[in-house]
């Protein structure tokens, strides 16, 4: 790991314990909570123009930095409204991609470079077109002119109000909650805590005790190990068998992803890199024949480079009948008012 990575690992650790030095940071987390609020006003009140979608829009979002498993949610949601006779189609960042032109059609057979992490796994995840831009406006105008599309997902984006928005789902992880509270940089928040209440949907990543706010629970549901070089596929205890394996995630909370394979009975050796990380062929080489588990994020930037002994573990996020009801019922509401 980085120096500059081992700086970050140690802040977002002092905003998850509330460490006492940050108290150094509140007046620059002031300035960050005003700017953010002022931003989000200047759209709401009409000073700056959102543009609005022919179609449902629905943002998949947070108001943390870091993983809090928005992607499985996007792909989970796309595989629900396909059911329902909807076809979605997908919006993203696309970060740390190195795309030749923006906007940016992202293919099951992308170049990973190009389409960058998230997008490419849901593209093969979802069956559905995905574009990417740091313009989701942009993005989303795109993805209706060139693809067959009624509903547009944004996998992220909660705080890019350019792009109108009928719905939004606010991912929170269980566990980790809000941390301090504080906005950035004293705290891990891009927005006021208080900017949940205004969302349609809250949606725990795992069980939260710590915040009083009301919600609906998504559970990661380890589903398959899938070989990188031959696609075979295992059940996701398989491999416990083995002595030991080693535990590569380069995630915004590699954490959650190491104690998932431990409560599957793993003995892990662990590999944490910096979320998006640019894989290299030696990072996976080892001096022994362990079998290497990652994460299907990860696997995507890593088939060229990876050797037998590497799996990914496949999840699927798990929600309740409810909140799929409802989520449906109010997409419907807005097509019945378009």
């Amino acid at each position: 790991m980085s120096r500059k990575s081992e700086i970050a690992d140690k802040l977002v650790q002092a905003w998850y314990k509330g460490s006492p030095w940050l108290c150094l940071l509140k007046p620059l987390s002031a300035i960050f909570r005003r700017q953010a609020t002022k931003r989000r006003a200047a759209y709401l009140n009409g000073i700056k123009q959102s543009w609005q979608a022919p179609v449902p829009v629905v943002v998949v979002g947070n108001i943390t930095v870091g993983g809090v498993g928005k992607s499985p949610l996007v792909a989970r949601l796309a595989e629900i409204l396909k059911e329902k006779g909807y076809k979605p189609g997908i919006v993203s960042r696309g970060y740390a991609s190195q795309a030749p032109c923006y906007p940016y059609l992202v293919e099951a057979d992308s170049n990973p470079v190009a389409s960058g992490d998230e997008p490419l796994m849901l593209a093969r995840a979802t069956l559905c077109p995905v574009v990417i831009d740091a313009n989701r406006v942009a993005a989303a105008q795109y993805l209706l002119k060139n693809c067959d599309c009624d509903l547009i997902l944004s996998d992220d984006g909660m705080q890019h109000y350019a792009l109108a928005r009928d719905i939004e789902v606010a991912v929170v992880d269980g566990r980790r909650g809000l941390g301090n509270a504080l906005c950035l940089p004293a705290g891990p928040l891009r927005e006021p805590p208080d900017r949940l209440s205004t969302v349609d949907f809250v949606v725990f990543n795992g069980a939260c005790e710590a915040l009083e706010i009301p919600g609906y629970s998504m559970n990661l549901i380890p589903c398959e190990l899938r070989n990188l070089v031959t696609e075979e596929v295992l059940p996701v205890d398989a491999l416990v068998e083995q002595h030991q394996v080693h535990a590569v995630a380069g995630i915004g909370n590699p954490d959650r992803f190491f104690e998932t394979l431990i409560s599957l009975g793993y003995n892990i050796q662990k590999s944490a890199f910096p979320d998006h990380y640019a894989f290299k062929a030696s990072d996976f080489i080892y001096n022994d024949a362990l079998p290497v588990i990652m994460t299907e994020k990860d696997a995507v930037k890593c088939r060229s480079m990876a050797h037998k002994q590497c799996w990914y573990l496949a999840v699927r996020a798990e929600l309740s009948d409810d909140f799929q009801d409802k989520l449906v019922e109010s997409i419907g509401l807005v097509d019945k008012n378009r």
